[in-house]
């Protein structure tokens, strides 16, 4: 019996290892392409275990394959190796914003199980393989800012399952390929900055899902398809000198030879067919029948009675077949979800199954389609408990699919930072977005779901350009997870600009300092406003280190309106912070309340606080502000050079605005006004 016990096992381990093995070999060939000079992936070891979470970037789903490479950003300066092509299992490459090199191999075909490839922002050259389009799993294609030439294979049109083709800033000449139109969910298609000419194809003004269309710095002509109206600024079709439209702000209007003819034809094999000589008005490129003359047509204006005859029954049989291959694929496809085990690859983590499993093992980016995210709330049930109408599924709801293949699986390497209740990480979702994701417990939420989904309505409304801008949210009650979705603001929080040593960071002049003050309290104003999109909303918690700085130094205030959604004890522990900064009024020791006033007494803690480059505010520094002595008030970083008319006006007003007495501070109104005015003066 122990004979035999030791021969089951074995013969059960051995496929395991083997196969193992393979996958280990083909990331070691993998590493030798990527990273010559072994500077970068040193964790890959011949002898290691990719599952074992110390190779870094790689991932592997319940079957201990590898299902996920995640290595943007890292400086790889190789190429690509076809030795990628034997990891069956793959379902996310992302290898953009390195310097790889060399051509993209026609093996990735191979990857039946890809959904994310991203390759952008390299140095790739060659053309699009074709094979490219065998890989019937394919969501996202990234091939944007490289070097690659030549045509647009029409065999993309085959990748069903597409919804975004990026391959902005490169060389590639030739059609848009007709068949593209057959995407049914494509959402985004970027081919900016290429010289593509011919026409814009009919067929893609028909795909109901399509969200953006960027075609512009072409060579593209004819007449833009007006359905295409419908997508508003996602339509970008600048500097293509002989492209026309009517209803375009963008484009060129069409004149009267323009409406009368169509130079180019695009047809599904991708040849070009002139038609000069049309008598009729085409308003619309591409659905163009040909009209023939007498001395071609004399014969075939009569259909024999064989011909009609003939015609009905290939009809008929194509409509049977049609019938019968949508039967296959629906019970094949019935299988697949119902036989999820049957093959290892198919390991596939349901993005709702509790977090204990996430944080035992490592797992392959999610690959769900009809995952709605929000549990009870994503039909409809709840739609009485706090409004959330019939536009928010499709504008504002994310699902944890998106999430985790944003965050790369809510890697730490992404974390930005978390605190008692909440995690950050900064992701890109697959249109190539920078965004922040905060990750909070369920248990730091509203218990009651109205007034949550309440406080999300709110979230949603709010639209200013002094605001982080909330672009959607993913809540699920099984996870025990809400998600929120905001914009990345690349230059961090304004924290980071104070109490800067010598040489240790980057010193804010004083224009900007001028000009983030004038934003913050735009930011406050708004959100103090009474307008019939939205109350009245007092921030509560407005410190430096909740005023984020986009590429510009534009400030952008963060967590306006999250109270609403979370729980009064919650927010009460995030005072304490607020009060330890010296941010918290003076009055809520007594009355317990936040106000407007409340925010602007913090408001003008920050002003001082700019002005000092100091996050901690003493007395004497209060002393020498009342004292106009500037020189020991302002910034000595900035070396004296300010203006000191400007920081007098801001010293009064951020003394204004700190007066213990709350009657005595200004309303935000004064303040924006006094600013305008001050600026307008200078």
């Amino acid at each position: 019996m122990k004979v035999l016990y030791m021969f089951l096992l074995v013969a059960f381990l051995i496929p395991q290892m083997v196969v193992g093995n393979a996958e280990l070999r083909a990331l070691m060939e993998l590493k030798s392409s990527l990273d010559p000079e072994g500077r970068i992936l040193s964790s890959w070891i011949s002898d290691g275990d990719p599952c074992s979470g110390l190779f870094e970037g790689v991932a592997c789903n319940e079957h201990r394959k590898v299902a996920n490479i995640s290595l943007q950003g890292k400086g790889l300066s190789g190429w690509l190796s076809p030795a990628l092509a034997k990891l069956k299992c793959l379902s996310g490459l992302y290898l953009h914003y390195n310097n790889l090199s060399g051509e993209i191999p026609p093996h990735f075909s191979n990857l039946t199980d890809l959904v994310d490839l991203y390759l952008d922002v390299n140095s790739l050259s060659g053309t699009i393989p074709p094979d490219l389009g065998n890989m019937a799993s394919l969501q996202v294609l990234q091939l944007g800012d490289n070097r690659l030439v030549g045509n647009i294979p029409t065999q993309l049109g085959s990748l069903k399952q597409l919804s975004t083709l990026a391959l902005q800033y490169n060389k590639l000449t030739g059609h848009v390929p007709l068949n593209l139109g057959n995407l049914e969910k494509l959402s985004r298609l970027n081919l900016s900055f290429n010289n593509l000419s011919g026409t814009i194809p009919a067929t893609l003004a028909h795909i109901e899902r399509l969200e953006v269309l960027d075609i512009q710095n072409n060579s593209l002509s004819g007449i833009v398809p007006s359905a295409l109206k419908r997508l508003g600024d996602g339509f970008q079709g600048a500097n293509n000198p002989g492209l026309c439209g009517v209803g375009f702000s963008m484009l060129r209007a069409c004149n009267k030879d323009q409406s009368l003819n169509v130079n180019y034809i695009d047809t599904s094999d991708g040849d070009q067919l002139k038609n000069s000589n049309s008598s009729k008005a085409l308003p619309e490129p591409a659905n163009v029948q040909l009209h023939c003359n007498q001395t071609h047509c004399s014969k075939s204006r009569r259909f024999p009675q064989t011909v009609i005859t003939a015609g009905a029954i290939i009809i008929t049989l194509t409509f049977v077949c049609a019938g019968l291959l949508t039967f296959f694929r629906y019970r094949r496809l019935k299988q697949r979800i119902g036989n999820a085990s049957s093959s290892s690859c198919e390991g596939k983590l349901s993005p709702d199954q509790p977090k204990e499993f996430y944080t035992k093992s490592t797992s392959a980016l999610v690959n769900i389609e009809y995952y709605s995210g929000w549990d009870s709330l994503s039909n409809g049930q709840n739609a009485n408990a706090g409004g959330l109408s019939n536009e928010y599924p499709n504008k504002f709801r994310f699902n944890v699919d998106e999430v985790e293949s944003a965050t790369q699986y809510l890697s730490e390497a992404n974390l930005l930072g978390k605190s008692k209740f909440s995690a950050s990480y900064k992701g890109v979702l697959r249109d190539g977005s920078p965004v922040a994701i905060r990750s909070i417990s369920v248990t730091c939420c509203k218990t009651e779901e109205a007034e949550f989904v309440k406080g999300l309505n709110l979230l949603t409304s709010l639209r200013h350009e002094n605001l982080v801008r909330l672009r959607g949210f993913c809540c699920s009650r099984s996870r025990g997870e809400c998600f929120l979705i905001y914009d990345f603001a690349t230059m961090g929080n304004l924290s980071q600009y104070l109490d800067i040593e010598d040489g240790s960071g980057h010193v804010l002049e004083w224009s900007k300092r001028f000009s983030i003050i004038k934003g913050i309290a735009k930011g406050i104003g708004y959100l103090h406003s009474n307008e019939a999109s939205k109350p009245t909303i007092v921030h509560q918690n407005i410190s430096v280190e909740n005023v984020l700085l986009d590429h510009q130094f534009n400030p952008l205030i963060m967590d306006a309106g999250l109270p609403k959604l979370l729980a009064d004890d919650v927010v009460f522990s995030a005072l304490k912070v607020s009060a330890a900064m010296g941010y918290l009024a003076p009055e809520y020791i007594t009355t317990g309340r936040f106000t407007e006033k409340s925010d602007i007494y913090a408001f003008g803690v920050i002003v001082l606080q700019v002005l000092s480059g100091k996050t901690t505010i003493g007395s004497s520094l209060r002393m020498a502000i009342e004292s106009f002595r500037f020189d020991d008030c302002v910034d000595t970083d900035l070396k004296g050079t300010y203006s000191k008319s400007e920081a007098a006006a801001l010293s009064k007003l951020a003394i204004q605005c700190t007066h213990e007495l709350p009657d005595q501070r200004p309303t935000m109104v004064d303040v924006i006004q006094e600013l305008s005015a001050f600026s307008a003066h200078l």
